[in-house]
Formats: structure tokens, C-alpha cells, sequence
């Protein structure tokens, strides 16, 4: 990893011990001035180099391409949110009554409602509770032979669990199942091959681990399901030339812009740009040995507090950034809120405190974070 003051770069740390990044990460320096150029821009020559967005726009979706080494940047659909892409997948496919959606019981409402929104059309949804020993096959025991889609999330966002994609996708492969994975918790924690995977879908939003602007997003989807898939949102942004207003031909590209349907989130586009290069400059390789490093310290720094039960796996593979624990008998959103009075922002999940740092979290803010469980005020003042 190229040498970086990260106190220059992420000017968060100089403010706040920001243990947060699997809510909304703060800015580095590289989006806070793309983002100061986008408004400077508007402000004094509004949208008069629109065609040097739009070029923004195409290096983003190349940009995209490389971060998760897909073999070509058509397979990307820049988007709002995961939310959104999630959507798209429900309403495209061409579901019949009785087909199947296996999905995990525990995951964030953007991988719940669109699969139980299906039931109302016949398709039923099967939620798989993953809290045992071997999450990925209880998921592909649940595989049956009216099974269309399994849709995940690669790191649950209550646990800090990751699964194995290879082993779920290859279990969809030999039984005809597609595979969408939510990645919003693992990319820019960790790095992510899509050519390497048996997936037909990837979607990731903007504002956690890649630390850009919110509302805006990606999916990647394989061309040969693509394909197959009805336009759910059609609209006029969806074609290549999109400001040929007078066309006649307005049969959907085969391309990933098939689900992109009206004006785009500009502002979010140069951020998100800007985010994706530095995360490419560092190594996403480096810098994720860098955050699995950090989660190992934090994890085993609370694992050995009697009053504190670990909830996230303890093995290094089987997790990302995020580190999640229960403080016995103690109210966890008063521990969140006296934290968050000290500078110190963690997040509640459930019953859960959830921590998640980036790779560049000093680790004298670590210890910080840590050594406040060493106060028994901390104990007495949110005793339940």
C-alpha cells in the first residue's frame, strides 16, 4: 500500500473515532473535493460541461469493472441504491405461481421485502435462519426443485457473518437456481472477483465501505440472464444515446443500461468515481488485509472481557469489518448513545453493538474504544 497520512486523507479521525462504516462512512479527502468541484462547477457554469459528466459517468462504469475484475464494463447498471437493484431482479424475472426465492430469515429489509413482496403473485419465499454451525448449507439445503433465485448478502449486516459465494453459487449452478448477492457490506472491505464466481447478480451501494455520496449505486448482472429479463422501468436514460429524443427504435439494450430508467444522481457519480480510484490506488488487496487485521485486534481485545459475548464469528475468513458483541446485562442503546456522547460512533443491531472500522482506523482509536468497557461506570450508567 502506498505510504498515506491518514490524517490528511481521512479527516474523520482527526474529529471523531468513527467505528461506523457499515452505516454510512465519512468522506475521504479525494470525494469531499470531487464533490466541492461538482457544486463549484453548478454554481458558476451549471450544467454547461455536461457532456465532461457524462464522460464521468462512462469511466465510472469502467472504473466499476476493474474493482470487481468483471470482463467488461457493459455489465454494469448504475443505480440509486441496492434497494433498487434488488427490485429490478423481482420485477424482470419471469416468475410462475409456486416457483421459490431461498433468502436468509435474518437480512436487511432491501433482501427481504422484494421476495415477500412476490408471494401476493404465487411465488413463495423461504426464509433460512443462518444462526448454526454451517450457514451455507442449511442456504443449499433449502434449495429445491421450484427454487428460481437465491438472493444473500455476502456479510450480514446484524453479525458480521461472510459466506462462502463459490460454494452457494456452484450449490445454485447444480440445481438451476440463479444467485443475486448484496455486497454492500463486503466491497471496499474486502476485495471481490465476479469472474471468478458462479453469481448471476451483484449489487452494492455507494455510502458504507466505499465511502462515497448516498444515493447511488451498481448492479452487475450476467449477460446471459440479463437477457432473459423483462424491463420492469422503462425509460428514456436506459439508451446508449440518450438524448436522441426523436428515435424510433426503442428496443431495450442488451446491455446493463437495460435497468437504468431516468436521470441519473450526477452529484453521486463523481464521488462515487472519485472513491472508486483511491480504493484502486491503495490495492484493494492491501487494504483489506489492513481491515481484516483490525477486526482480528478488535475481536480478540472484547473476546476476552467477562462481560462481553462475542456474536460475529471468531475466524478470520468468516468475516469482513464489522465486529459484533452483546454486553451482558447492559442496555445496548445506552452504550451506543454514551459512546456517541464521547466522540465514539458504533451502531446497535438487535441486541447486538455493532463495530466496523476501516482499514485506515488508527489503532490507538481501537484501544480508545476498547478501554471504555474497562470503566465500570460505563457498566453501572446502562445496566439493564
Amino acid at each position: 500500500m502506498p505510504h498515506i497520512d491518514h490524517a490528511e486523507l481521512f479527516p474523520v479521525i482527526n474529529r471523531h473515532i468513527w467505528l461506523n462504516h457499515a452505516a454510512i462512512s465519512a468522506w475521504p479527502l479525494p470525494v469531499i473535493q470531487a464533490a466541492q468541484d461538482f457544486i463549484y462547477e453548478n454554481q458558476h457554469h451549471g450544467a454547461l460541461n455536461y457532456e465532461n459528466w457524462l464522460a464521468t459517468e462512462e469511466r465510472l462504469r469502467s472504473q466499476l469493472a476493474e474493482f470487481i475484475q468483471a470482463p467488461s464494463a457493459e455489465d454494469i447498471s448504475l443505480l440509486r441504491n441496492t434497494s433498487e437493484a434488488l427490485n429490478i431482479i423481482a420485477q424482470g424475472l419471469n416468475w410462475s405461481a409456486g416457483d421459490e426465492v431461498v433468502f436468509p430469515a435474518n437480512e436487511f429489509p432491501s433482501n427481504l421485502l422484494p421476495w415477500q413482496w412476490l408471494e401476493r403473485t404465487g411465488v413463495i419465499p423461504n426464509a433460512v435462519d443462518l444462526s448454526k454451525d454451517n450457514p451455507e448449507q442449511d442456504l443449499i439445503d433449502a434449495i429445491g426443485p421450484q427454487t428460481r433465485l437465491v438472493a444473500a448478502s455476502s456479510v450480514q449486516f446484524d453479525t458480521g457473518l461472510r459466506l462462502d459465494l463459490a460454494r452457494i453459487g456452484q450449490a445454485c449452478r447444480d440445481k438451476q437456481a440463479l444467485f443475486a448477492v448484496d455486497v454492500i457490506q463486503h466491497l471496499g472491505a474486502l476485495p471481490l472477483n465476479v469472474s471468478a464466481l458462479p453469481i448471476d447478480f451483484l449489487v452494492c451501494g455507494s455510502h458504507k465501505w466505499l465511502m462515497a455520496p448516498e444515493g447511488v449505486g451498481f448492479m452487475w448482472s450476467r449477460a446471459t440472464v440479463r437477457s432473459q429479463m423483462e424491463v420492469a422501468l422503462p425509460g428514456w436514460r436506459m439508451y446508449p444515446d440518450p438524448f436522441n429524443f426523436n428515435r424510433d427504435d426503442w428496443t431495450p439494450p442488451e446491455t446493463g443500461r437495460r435497468f437504468e430508467t431516468g436521470t441519473v444522481n450526477m452529484f453521486g457519480i463523481h464521488g462515487l468515481s472519485a472513491a472508486i480510484s483511491l480504493l484502486l490506488e491503495l490495492n484493494p488487496q492491501e487494504t483489506g488485509e489492513a481491515l481484516l487485521d483490525r477486526s482480528d485486534y478488535l475481536f480478540k481485545a472484547l473476546s476476552d472481557h467477562p462481560k462481553i459475548e462475542m456474536v460475529s464469528p471468531a475466524q478470520r475468513q468468516r468475516r469482513a469489518g464489522i465486529v459484533c458483541f452483546r454486553a451482558k446485562h447492559t442496555d445496548a442503546q445506552c452504550v451506543v448513545d454514551t459512546l456517541a456522547s464521547e466522540e465514539i460512533h458504533v451502531a446497535k443491531r438487535g441486541d447486538n453493538i455493532r463495530v466496523s472500522p476501516h482499514f485506515y482506523t488508527p489503532y490507538d482509536q481501537l484501544d480508545a474504544f476498547v478501554h471504555r468497557f474497562e470503566d465500570v461506570r460505563l457498566w453501572q450508567a446502562c445496566a439493564a
